[in-house]
């Protein structure tokens, strides 16, 4: 494991769902992220939260790109570095838009997204608030944009990424740094966006 500052130190998967983690995390990332070691603390917790995760992220009526950026622009405005990172990595792992992907953290500066991405990453900023702040008005655009199983589905999407991020957050797991290790450009800032928009005026 690599070592983080988590608030409860990580530790060793064991029994038989230890062994099957650790083989499916080194087969998807190549290695056991620490985030694990620390919900190995808490076993069926653990088998839980990574059945219901699978199971929701296996669901395919919304657009897959728009779950990536839905998912990610919920972990930036919560701030759970460790979610932003490995959902950006998997934009990589999965044949996404990476470059749409790497703008998530200020997708409001940015002038790369379509109107109903926008909107996507709009609805899941106004979930991720307490209280949620959904209006009718959004919901209702978006239904007309995705259908009614797209934007439930899109719903249950941001509530999970919602769970897993505060949770991260609070135990204290950040970034493991995923995309760094494949090398991808790092996620845009909004000084990033100054300069191209100095650069295409210039």
């Amino acid at each position: 494991m690599t070592t983080t500052q988590t608030r409860i130190p990580p530790t060793e998967l064991t029994g038989v769902f230890g062994a099957v983690v650790k083989v499916a995390a080194k087969r998807m990332i190549g290695r056991v992220p620490d985030s694990m070691g620390v919900l190995a603390h808490h076993p069926a917790l653990m088998r839980a939260s990574m059945g219901i995760g699978r199971k929701i992220e296996a669901l395919d009526e919304l657009d897959e790109n728009l779950a990536s950026y839905a998912v990610m622009a919920t972990a930036a405005y919560i701030g759970c570095s460790w979610c932003l990172d490995f959902n950006y990595y998997k934009t990589h792992n999965e044949g996404l838009d990476e470059e749409k992907a790497r703008q998530v953290p200020v997708w409001r500066e940015a002038s790369v997204f379509t109107p109903v991405e926008r909107q996507v990453m709009e609805y899941a900023e106004a979930m991720s608030q307490t209280p949620p702040s959904v209006t009718d008005e959004l919901s209702a655009s978006l239904l007309d944009a995705l259908g009614p199983a797209a934007l439930i589905e899109l719903t249950a999407k941001v509530a999970f990424m919602n769970m897993s991020s505060r949770m991260n957050v609070a135990l204290g797991i950040h970034s493991e740094g995923y995309a760094d290790a494949c090398e991808m450009r790092p996620l845009a800032t909004r000084a990033d966006v100054a300069a191209d928009v100095v650069g295409s005026a210039s």
